[in-house]
């Protein structure tokens, strides 16, 4: 017995009149409404199934099975173009789908401040970062520093022995440096030496002296004209070991260095003021050209222009940057000036000043790039003693700094009249400016020329 309702074919739901299996109709039909099938609907949410409502039950005829939601590929890929309007989902590989992105097998998508799956992800720790940071640049820091100081401190030229100076004075409260500019043309080339107008002289002389005293009552800076008239004492000779008597002869300051180099200076320049020098500093030609290149130029305001062929000097007054070469031309003139060596030696206070407070700046010292320069060009021909570490020669540049800042004197030996061509000095004026200094005292005592 046939339990399909009348009308319809038993084969896959087809009418015998329907299109398919030899049917003479050129189209098919449109679709039909199967009353006895109905479609089961997948589960739906809460919000879902009252807000689309599905209406009545499906009536059911006696005697047809339930039927189940079929696929696409069911009865061999047919569709009956049936559709609920539900979605179910995404097709794979489009986004949300099973292998799209965001789907349960594809990529995830990243999610802010998360992870890619949309977890989201702990807030960046700065404080940590910044510690860390910190830390880093501190170590730099540091290791850069201590590099420095030893590749400065291995290049310092300790060559000379204080221990040799006899029958020194006693020790002061302040720290007093003798600062020698030397006519020495090391390192310097034929052509350089015609350039800075140098001569081919052979050894060295001193070309400007003075006393400098770091002291907490204000810094001091003291000319000795290499003119002055000085007593020569005993000596122990530098390279002989031999001690030499003192025979009360007098000359040129300038000599005693021409006669047994720095430690002879050192201790005529002791025995004839009475002032104990506890660091020795020199530099010559080519050192102080260079130091000067490596800072770009120093700026000075000159009063009154000058002009002097032996030096090369040729200046006009009012501010103006001098280059190595214009600087050594600068402070080795003397014979433009009335005073002659008084006047170099005023010229080359001013320099010297100048040229401390352009180079203990925090552009020079922080700046490697300022730094390294500065020290190479001037390290190489620095001569100091063999005591005398980078602090002090950091104090004896920071002293000067102070002086052109108005913390401190600068002056020339005070002098009572001449003998010979030879500046005598005032001999109560020195000891009462020398027992300043000693005492950590403000410096009261003035020069008149």
């Amino acid at each position: 017995m046939n339990d399909w309702p009348e009308g319809w074919a038993d084969d896959r739901g087809r009418r015998d009149d329907g299109y398919g299996r030899g049917s003479a109709q050129a189209e098919p039909e449109g679709p039909q409404r199967m009353r006895h099938v109905q479609r089961q609907q997948p589960p739906q949410p809460p919000q879902q199934r009252a807000a689309h409502p599905v209406g009545p039950p499906p009536v059911r005829r006696p005697g047809v099975p339930p039927q189940q939601a079929q696929s696409p590929d069911t009865y061999g890929g047919y569709d009956s173009g049936y559709n609920t309007g539900q979605v179910y989902g995404s097709p794979a590989g489009a986004p949300g789908g099973p292998a799209g992105p965001g789907g349960p097998g594809g990529p995830q998508r990243p999610q802010p401040g998360g992870t890619p799956g949309g977890t989201p992800g702990a807030a960046p720790d700065w404080g940590r970062r910044i510690k860390i940071g910190s830390i880093v640049l501190v170590s730099a820091l540091l290791v850069t520093t201590i590099g420095t100081y030893f590749w400065a401190d291995s290049k310092v030229r300790r060559e000379v022995d204080l221990s040799k100076v006899i029958e020194r004075p006693k020790e002061g409260d302040c720290t007093t440096y003798l600062i020698v500019g030397s006519d020495s043309r090391e390192g310097l080339s034929d052509e350089d030496k015609k350039k800075l107008h140098t001569g081919s002289a052979e050894g060295k002389r001193t070309d400007s002296m003075m006393i400098l005293a770091a002291c907490s009552s204000g810094n001091t800076m003291v000319s000795l004209p290499r003119d002055s008239d000085v007593e020569i004492p005993s000596f122990v000779g530098s390279e002989s070991g031999k001690k030499f008597a003192g025979k009360g002869k007098h000359t040129k300051l300038n000599a005693a260095y021409a006669d047994d180099g720095p430690e002879l200076l050192v201790r005529t320049v002791e025995f004839n003021t009475g002032l104990r020098i506890d660091h020795y500093a020199e530099i010559g030609f080519a050192g102080f050209a260079n130091i000067v290149d490596a800072l770009g130029g120093v700026e000075l305001d000159i009063e009154k222009g000058f002009k002097d062929e032996k030096s090369g000097a040729d200046f006009k007054s009012g501010k103006q940057t001098l280059n190595g070469e214009q600087s050594l031309a600068y402070v080795r003139t003397r014979y433009a000036f009335a005073e002659s060596d008084l006047q170099r030696t005023k010229n080359q206070q001013k320099f010297l000043s100048a040229l401390a407070s352009q180079a203990a700046t925090p552009g020079t010292i922080i700046n490697p790039f300022a730094l390294y320069p500065t020290l190479g060009a001037g390290l190489d021909t620095l001569i100091v003693d063999k005591d005398m570490g980078l602090f002090d020669l950091g104090e004896m540049f920071f002293a000067m700094k102070g002086i052109s800042g108005g913390d401190g004197v600068s002056m020339n030996m005070p002098i009572s009249g001449e003998r010979g061509g030879n500046l005598i000095w005032d001999k109560a004026k020195v000891q009462e400016l020398v027992k300043q200094i000693q005492n950590d005292q403000k410096v009261t005592v003035t020069a008149t020329r």
